[in-house]
């Protein structure tokens, strides 16, 4: 018989280098980076979308006398138009080509955000009494403000992707 032999342990692997920091949060910071650029781009956009909504809708109402409803409509839809080049060509650049698909999906969200806009100017001109010159503008620029939190959130998610192929 034969004495057992005794087998050598393999060699030890080499300690593991140390484990690097987690990429999560370096992601995350980036992403919210990104989302404030974002805005500041929607809001210059947007900033440059309301005062021509302001120049036209006082133009229209104070300066050729037409009804306060006519005005607010025709001067957002002419924002609607400048705004659309703006977000193309400006703040949305990066996003997927522009299609039929996109510019159909950007006047209807629009033709949304402008009837939200002008059921809340009613509401203040007719129903809170802002119908003079200051009181227009108040109520003009407040429909502005609460449609344009809708119109950033449905042209990010839809209109202007990263990548059409989402939808």
């Amino acid at each position: 018989m034969t004495a057992p032999t005794l087998q050598e342990a393999p060699p030890a692997a080499p300690p593991a280098p140390p484990a690097s920091p987690p990429a999560a949060p370096a992601s995350a910071l980036a992403r919210l980076r990104g989302l404030a650029l974002e805005l500041v781009k929607f809001g210059l956009v947007g900033g440059s979308g309301v005062a021509v909504n302001l120049i036209v809708f006082n133009l229209l109402l104070h300066g050729f006398g037409s009804p306060p409803m006519t005005a607010t409509v025709l001067a957002s839809c002419v924002a609607m138009g400048t705004n659309y080049l703006g977000f193309r060509f400006f703040a949305y650049r990066d996003r997927a080509s522009r299609t039929k698909r996109q510019i159909a999906l950007f006047f209807v969200f629009s033709g949304i955000g402008v009837a939200m806009e002008s059921v809340l100017f009613y509401a203040a001109y007719h129903g809170a009494d802002m119908s003079g010159p200051i009181g227009s503008n108040i109520a003009k620029a407040l429909s502005i403000v609460l449609a344009s939190a809708f119109r950033f959130l449905v042209y990010r998610t839809w209109v202007f992707q990263h990548d059409a192929r989402r939808l």
